[in-house]
């Protein structure tokens, strides 16, 4: 998202009173000043994108500031030559660490005169801290002492956890009563509660109570009347209108060009939403074969069962039923897209792949509880780890989570390989972890990675090329297809391409660059964009020069030829 770049006069008056107030006024735990004169550390600016918005939560404030172009000593106002491009990517570069995807409100440049010359001045607005749940940066808590930026301390953790938070699925429904529910979905709830508690005094004694006094003894009803959480899992959906706008579930079927074929729309009770749509989910039998060594291929169906059970359902856990949209299931040729409204509150995929993760909390804690006793989740933080584990199982692709755009959680499972390559590597190295797994996974899908990933799947011998067009390495290319494949990826090294160009000039006696490019160009790695094989071409040309094998025949680029050197002449 680009910045509000304000015009130079009465539009700007309401954000210079900002920034006056700001100085006159500082309150250092809410509001940082730097001068920021041509560059500012990213991941910093993450630190204190976490410890303001704490500080913020903790302070009732609804956001704090992040100000470049003020001198921090004194908060003279010097002006910020920090680039407008870089700007412009700040939203996204610290949505993708921080916790629940939180980014500015707003990144405002404003230009006060000082001694009758306007200042570029840069204001970053912090969002608070989410009612109960502090903001991280990759996955560590910030905070301040006066102006220093600081671990947050345990105290101010626990008094943003506990701070009054607001369960959408624990709130009593008015004028509701037991008739609002679905009769067959309660003895489903029932049943899948006596099964998880597996234990026959509970079983006796769940057998003995009537509906009401079941649904109380789990919190779902209270004085008669139903909660949120009791009439989205077992509401009769006769009487969805008791919810702003009714939830449901939306299926679509997609052909190989994109276009939708089939829709399908589930209203409550979600306890039984996965059977429907699982129905009507084309869940063909793959066949494939992930070690060449072997004539038998391997058998599954594309996507497993409890793959798709745990995916719906946690969208349903973790949606935001305030914001009145539906989930959705995707269907596409090979893989299915899972939305749900809400934004992703661990901030980032990488730490739920963690051993000993720990979730910030659940947006919905009562609907969260009774989903694991009536074995619809697994709330002990592993349901995630699970959907990554049978995908590795299968050596299927890992899958894929957008977090970008707001408020919307997006999640693509695969039920087909991709990349044969990484099939291969999945299949000879069981040992390797998820993060490692998720890292392979990204380089097959031609996803960026940063430098320490880099080096990290270097050292496991996975990846070869030069960043940022690396790729897999298998460790057994044995159909012709990969070979082929491997070979176009890689390339050759520098001295067949040096010798070609020796032939060449043997034969034709002199050639001008783009004679070489020709040459050359359908040879050299697939893995190279256009500027970067031509830049291949120049330095092997050049590096013949230095060697004195060829040389060229006229100072004049455009219309001299390279030739071989005449060793005996040069000598004479």
């Amino acid at each position: 998202m680009a910045t509000k770049k304000l015009a130079r006069e009465s539009s700007q008056t309401e954000y210079l009173e900002i920034l006056n107030n700001l100085i006159q006024n500082w309150e250092s735990e809410v509001v940082e000043f730097k001068e920021a004169k041509s560059h500012i550390d990213d991941d910093k600016v993450g630190r204190y994108f976490s410890a303001i918005s704490n500080e913020a939560n903790l302070r009732e404030k609804q956001y704090g500031w992040l100000v470049l172009g003020v001198r921090e000593a004194d908060r003279e106002i010097v002006g910020s030559a920090y680039k407008e491009k870089a700007l412009a990517k700040f939203k996204n570069q610290i949505a993708r660490d921080t916790t629940g995807g939180m980014s500015f409100v707003e990144i405002i440049e404003i230009f006060p005169l000082v001694n009758d010359q306007p200042k570029r001045v840069v204001l970053f607005q912090i969002p608070a801290a989410a009612s109960g749940i502090p903001t991280g940066w990759k996955n560590r808590y910030y905070g301040r002492s006066g102006d220093s930026l600081i671990p947050l301390s345990q105290d101010k953790i626990d008094a943003i956890r506990n701070l009054q938070q607001i369960d959408w699925s624990n709130q009593i429904i008015e004028k509701s009563d037991l008739s609002f529910l679905d009769p067959h979905a309660i003895k489903i709830a029932r049943s899948n509660y006596i099964k998880y508690m597996n234990k026959e005094h509970i079983k006796m004694e769940v057998d003995r109570m009537s509906d009401a006094e079941i649904l109380t003894k789990l919190k779902l009803m209270r004085d008669g009347k139903l909660t949120n959480a009791a009439m989205l899992l077992l509401g009769d959906s006769q009487y969805d209108y008791v919810f702003d706008a009714p939830p449901q579930v939306m299926w679509r079927l997609y052909d190989a060009n994109g276009l939708d074929k089939d829709y399908k729309i589930f209203d409550i009770p979600f306890i039984t939403v996965v059977d429907q749509i699982y129905q009507h989910i084309r869940n063909l039998t793959y066949r494939y074969m992930p070690d060449q060594l072997t004539l038998f291929p391997l058998e599954t169906q594309q996507y497993d069962p409890q793959l798709l059970r745990e995916m719906i359902n946690n969208c349903i856990v973790h949606s935001n039923y305030t914001l009145g949209s539906r989930i959705y299931v995707n269907e596409f040729d090979g893989r299915i897209q899972f939305i749900n409204p809400g934004n992703f509150l661990p901030g980032s995929i990488k730490p739920v792949l963690e051993p000993g993760y720990a979730p910030p909390g659940y947006r919905n804690p009562l609907l969260a509880n009774i989903m694991r006793q009536f074995s619809m989740i697994d709330t002990a933080a592993m349901g995630i780890r699970k959907v990554f584990k049978i995908q590795k199982e299968k050596y299927f692709p890992m899958p894929d989570y957008d977090l970008e755009r707001h408020n919307i959680v997006s999640a693509t499972v695969y039920g087909k390989v991709i990349d044969e390559n990484y099939t291969k590597l999945i299949y000879e190295h069981p040992e390797f972890d998820l993060q490692t797994i998720y890292l392979i996974d990204r380089v097959q899908k031609h996803l960026p990675i940063d430098g320490q990933e880099i080096k990290t799947l270097r050292n496991l011998n996975v990846i070869e090329g030069k960043a940022p067009n690396i790729f897999l390495t298998p460790s057994i290319a044995q159909s012709i297809d990969a070979k082929a494949e491997y070979i176009s990826n890689r390339g050759f090294d520098d001295q067949y391409y040096k010798d070609m160009i020796v032939e060449y000039l043997k034969t034709f006696e002199r050639a001008q660059k783009k004679d070489i490019t020709k040459l050359l160009w359908d040879k050299l790695p697939d893995v190279l964009d256009e500027k970067q094989k031509n830049f291949k071409i120049s330095n092997l040309l050049k590096a013949l020069q230095n060697s004195t094998v060829i040389k060229r025949n006229s100072e004049n680029r455009k219309t001299g030829y390279w030739v071989l050197v005449d060793k005996n002449n040069d000598e004479e």
